[in-house]
């Protein structure tokens, strides 16, 4: 019998069409309470056809055991940086992911993030909890400058957004929508210098490569404005940790709104889980029940797909060509 490890627990979690449409395949399948690291992955893998994975460490060492038997990687969700895409392509296995299915949600909690820094939301609410009836200025978003870093899927719902709060989007990306950014007002910054010296508020909307890993370091916070507010619902690593805790202890950046970490989960002990000017959230943002359905159907789709010898909705490595295995 053909059989598939789904690791993903929001996919497991979440009641919608994907359970249907998963069940009417007919393959068994084999559940783990993901994202799970290299160690926890190995005993599973061997005697799988196919993965349906969340931010679980699909390593080199993982395809190897995995071969010959895996033949498919079907993501739930965009980011492939824990999975070793380069062994995956040079070993004939098709990556597919679901982009378009949880930019509406992702930039909601953006502003979320946002919102609760600027208008003191979490000490208010610990405050009053308490019986207590403390008031602590907050500061309006309207005639602000919000920088974007990446101005893909998310990047742009972000920017409409902005604009709907009277905000002043800046953006930079290196592939540049001209039209979109005309249509909704977004300024081109000419590189990240510009963005991160003119930005009120920083948005970080863009993938993990060796790039954008700790881009956010003293060097750079150097540039931006005293005082000003980074946002990240990428990736953790895009942050260096230990620059960010000092410039937060020292107030050079006022707050720090994420929904990622560097260590997913994170130890008890992690430096952003103390700092009161800090907000972080479990990983949450695309964890809605409209999106999680999105994502989980797609990715399911693009199994049954690939598993039929067909063209899956979005492959990240095109080149492998997609086989029949059922």
């Amino acid at each position: 019998m053909t059989r598939i490890l789904l690791t993903t627990t929001s996919f497991q979690d979440t009641p919608g069409e994907h359970h249907q449409l998963l069940a009417e395949t007919g393959w068994e399948i084999v559940r783990a309470r993901g994202p799970l690291s290299e160690a926890q992955i190995l005993p599973l893998v061997g005697d799988i056809d196919a993965f349906i994975c969340g931010d679980d460490a699909i390593t080199r060492q993982v395809l190897e055991k995995a071969r010959p038997r895996l033949k498919i990687i079907s993501k739930y969700g965009i980011g492939v940086d824990k999975i070793d895409v380069a062994s995956a392509t040079g070993f004939g296995i098709p990556v597919l992911f679901t982009p378009g299915v949880n930019h509406t949600t992702v930039a909601e909690h953006t502003f979320l993030l946002l919102l609760a820094l600027e208008k003191n939301f979490i000490p208010a609410v610990d405050a009053t909890r308490k019986g207590e009836w403390k008031r602590k200025t907050g500061h309006e978003l309207l005639d602000k400058t919000l920088g974007i870093v990446g101005l893909g899927r998310i990047g742009k719902e972000v920017a409409i957004r902005a604009r709907a709060f009277g905000m002043h989007p800046i953006g930079f990306d290196v592939y540049w929508d001209e039209k979109f950014a005309v249509q909704h007002g977004v300024r081109r910054a000419a590189s990240l210098d510009e963005l991160f010296s003119a930005a009120d508020y920083i948005t970080l909307h863009t993938n993990l490569t060796p790039e954008t890993r700790g881009l956010v370091n003293t060097r750079n916070i150097a540039r931006m404005k005293p005082g000003v507010i980074i946002l990240n619902c990428a990736r953790g690593e895009i942050i260096h940790t230990p620059d960010l805790v000092a410039a937060l202890q020292s107030g050079r950046v006022a707050g720090y709104g994420a929904d990622v970490l560097d260590q997913e989960p994170p130890p008890a002990d992690h430096p952003l889980l103390r700092l009161p000017n800090c907000i972080i959230t479990p990983h949450v943002g695309s964890r809605t029940y409209e999106s999680v359905v999105r994502q989980a159907t797609t990715a399911v789709r693009n199994l049954i797909l690939a598993m039929n010898g067909e063209k899956p909705i979005a492959q990240v490595n095109p080149e492998v060509p997609v086989k029949k295995v059922v």
